[in-house]
């Protein structure tokens, strides 16, 4: 009897697994604008019955297109828990511009055009701004910002954790005068390509935005020079710190506070 019982038990736990049983896929998105592919790692709600939401999460500095699922295994539970999909591309070294020194690299290009309308055509979603949210940490704070801000006609919803949203402070790091030149003989360019100067470009309610930081971050002041020049905008918009570091730990737990406010904001859409 006990055995039957075990069996039973074994095979109820079999039954609520299969039920929640998201998607992985990892597949290659081809780039016109940069003649080539590009990998992106898909996290697909199991058995969606109706149009989805899209989180595009983009990676840091020396990351891929795996590193999100890596940093938040949950994914998978997430997506079928809340519905929705969950969109991570390779974005390799880029800052997720389109590089004016280097033409193969036009990633602003690839993630707010190419990369929304192959997901729009091979996934169930809610194809317009109110069903598209993006985000990233460190690089990939920089990067979502960055194009939420110049296409807000794209994304309805942005965010940053750990962003590194005025590159300026740090000349010599992350290998950006690959993509902009040195910065002593092309500081204009460097001026017009960091997300701390594209505010002017929204106004209040054009973006739902949603910023955050560790106490211990290298990249804290920046932020909350964003965050003042936000205000000093009348740019409403949620900005947290909390105890923490650049690294995974944190960003596990900081992203559930942003899909959470993601959430939130496709709710008051529909």
């Amino acid at each position: 009897m006990k055995k039957e019982f075990f069996l039973a038990g074994m095979l109820l736990c079999f039954v609520v697994l299969s039920v929640q049983a998201a998607r992985v896929d990892t597949v290659m998105v081809r780039s016109r604008s940069m003649n080539k592919e590009v990998q992106v790692v898909y996290v697909v709600p199991d058995k969606v019955a109706q149009a989805c939401p899209v989180v595009y999460l983009l990676h840091g500095y020396g990351g891929n297109a795996k590193t999100w699922i890596g940093i938040k295994p949950q994914l998978p539970s997430i997506a079928d828990e809340k519905g929705i999909i969950f969109a991570c591309p390779d974005g390799k070294n880029s800052w997720y511009w389109d590089s004016p020194v280097n033409p193969s690299y036009r990633y602003e290009t690839f993630v707010s055009s190419e990369l929304i309308a192959y997901t729009d055509s091979h996934y169930k979603t809610i194809a317009a701004p109110r069903g598209r949210a993006i985000t990233g940490l460190s690089m990939g704070g920089h990067g979502a910002l960055w194009n939420a801000f110049r296409h807000k006609d794209v994304f309805g919803a942005a965010g940053s954790t750990s962003g590194g949203v005025d590159i300026r402070p740090f000349p010599l790091n992350w290998q950006m005068n690959k993509q902009l030149g040195e910065y002593a003989a092309n500081r204009n360019r460097w001026d017009e390509h960091t997300v701390i100067n594209q505010i002017d470009k929204i106004g209040n309610g054009d973006i739902a935005i949603i910023v955050d930081c560790g106490e211990s971050d290298f990249f804290l002041e920046v932020n909350k020079e964003l965050h003042q020049r936000l205000l000093g905008r009348g740019i409403e918009h949620d900005f947290i710190t909390r105890p923490g570091t650049h690294n995974n730990t944190y960003w596990n737990n900081s992203i559930d506070y942003q899909i959470l406010f993601f959430e939130k904001f496709f709710g008051k859409q529909e």
